[in-house]
């Protein structure tokens, strides 16, 4: 009789914490505010997104995958477009990149590339070198390291 009784308290904690789970996806999903989903819906009509809110900013990122690319975009709250960020091969990236990762990391190999445009166009690379993301700018000059 304790058995079931215990099992049933085990149950019910169990149901209880996935009810509060699916609640707060849905309260995440919520979050994302109208005039953010316009706009991704606008430029990628049918295409199913993964959002997420950029930590300490009012922007909102959706992640996506668009002509067999990883892609993603990034709105600010009130649904204006701050950046766009396409996978890309290895061998897109500028020689430079290349060059900077061989001398700065030798041995090391690049397993993903992208290229990221902000909203007034200027293109940057990122490349993903030892699980830490390197930038650099057009020309394949390093910027930052994350």
């Amino acid at each position: 009789m304790k058995n079931i009784a215990l099992s049933l308290a085990v149950l019910m904690a169990l149901s209880a914490s996935v009810f509060c789970q699916t609640k707060t996806k849905e309260k995440e999903k919520a979050a994302v505010p109208a005039a953010v989903k316009s706009a991704f819906t606008k430029s990628y009509p049918g295409v199913k997104a993964k959002w997420e809110k950029e930590k300490g900013k009012e922007a909102f990122e959706a992640e996506f995958e668009k002509d067999d690319k990883d892609m993603s975009v990034v709105y600010s709250a009130k649904g204006e477009l701050l950046e766009t960020e396409v996978e890309i091969a290895v061998s897109e990236l500028p020689a430079a990149v290349s060059t900077y990762v061989a001398t700065h990391h030798k041995g090391a190999k690049i397993k993903e590339a992208a290229k990221i445009t902000d909203a007034k166009g200027t293109i940057t690379y990122e490349a993903e070198v030892k699980g830490h993301d390197l930038f650099f700018d057009a020309n394949g000059n390093p910027l930052k390291s994350k």
